[in-house]
């Protein structure tokens, strides 16, 4: 009868409170409707119920490498390790895919692909298991490698094309972007790539463990304060710029100073592209070429009337002898965020907000 160390017995532990915490985690995205970390955005439900499922596989797959831990012979341990990777390969690594793809909120790019992606993992881990050969292990994992390597490239591209979206139909961008989140989310995998490709001691299997911690403690933030968008596509071809004629382009001109200038609803926060032209009667395709011909994007253009506004309200506290800073002017432009709006000026006027104010007072 086995009887495991107790350096084996502690590690157990720490495995089932991993395998717990996934499940809690499951649990709550699935179960409770408000928003906890932070609750004053409103989560895609698409996403939160994808996330749920891919924590509950991460709770499966502990229960599947469970038995590992406890088989003495070399051969057990093979066969069980190589069926423990195939059952990943049905559950846990295509729902990494999808709640890679559906955080890009893009109803249209299709889930599928997912499991075309792992079908040879599929394959030939199970010629392997029916087999009882290691031959092929080897190549699958290339082929592992090489495929986290091609989504990489791939979700870099679809992030830019997700920016260059965000950027045509958002005044504000907080709680929208997934860059920072993205990059992180891949130096996670690969780091779990090599430790899963090590055949090495308990440390590795630890590595392991505080990376699942990670990848939960992540999402679950990522879940929650990434904003649902109401736009379900990432593009709009409906209209080709060329179609603006000059009348048309006038007109969306004077619509804007009229119905978004002069009123100040820029100030307004997160309004959107679609939002705005239901504002000023237009069509949004048009609305979106029209910014498209003057070369600037809708978020450039709302972003130009707040500092222009900025710019405005520090010369009317020069001349009554306010003391201002140019945080409070920027929370009162319209900006959501100190940070938002230092990139902002920094791009239009070519310095901060601090040295244009400096400069000014000469």
């Amino acid at each position: 009868m086995y009887n495991p160390s107790w350096e084996v017995i502690i590690f157990l532990l720490f495995y089932a409170s991993v395998a717990m915490l996934s499940l809690i985690a499951s649990c709550y995205l699935f179960f409770r409707r408000s928003n906890a970390i932070a609750p004053d955005v409103t989560p895609p439900v698409r996403l939160r119920r994808w996330t749920a499922i891919f924590f509950a596989a991460i709770t499966l797959c502990h229960l599947w490498y469970l038995p590992m831990y406890f088989l003495t012979s070399s051969e057990d341990m093979m066969l069980g390790s190589t069926i423990a990777a195939l059952l990943d390969c049905m559950t846990v690594i295509p729902l990494t895919i999808i709640v890679l793809l559906v955080m890009l909120q893009d109803r249209r790019r299709p889930l599928w692909p997912s499991y075309v992606m792992v079908a040879p993992l599929i394959v030939g881990l199970s010629w392997s298991v029916t087999t009882r050969s290691e031959a092929l292990l080897p190549v699958l994992c290339v082929y592992f490698l090489l495929m986290w390597l091609g989504l990489i490239i791939y979700m870099v591209l679809a992030i830019r094309q997700y920016r260059c979206w965000l950027r045509d139909n958002y005044a504000d961008l907080e709680h929208k972007e997934i860059w920072q989140g993205f990059v992180v989310m891949a130096i996670f995998f690969l780091v779990y790539a090599i430790y899963s490709l090590d055949s090495g001691e308990l440390i590795y299997e630890y590595a392991t463990e505080v990376f699942n911690i990670e990848l939960i403690c992540y999402l679950l933030w990522r879940v929650e304060t990434l904003s649902d968008l109401s736009i379900p596509t990432l593009s709009d071809k409906s209209i080709a710029v060329d179609d603006l004629s000059l009348s048309i382009r006038n007109k969306i001109g004077s619509l804007l100073k009229q119905h978004c200038e002069e009123p100040q609803l820029y100030l307004q926060h997160d309004i959107s592209i679609s939002q705005l032209a239901k504002k000023i009667g237009i069509n949004r395709s048009y609305l979106s070429k029209h910014f498209a011909l003057q070369g600037i994007t809708y978020n450039a253009y709302i972003n130009g009337l707040r500092i222009q506004h900025f710019i405005n309200l520090y010369h009317e506290a020069v001349v009554n002898h306010q003391p201002v800073t140019a945080q409070q002017l920027a929370y009162e432009s319209g900006f959501r965020s100190y940070s938002t709006f230092s990139e902002a000026f920094k791009h239009v006027m070519g310095m901060t907000a601090t040295e244009w104010m400096r400069l000014s007072e000469k």
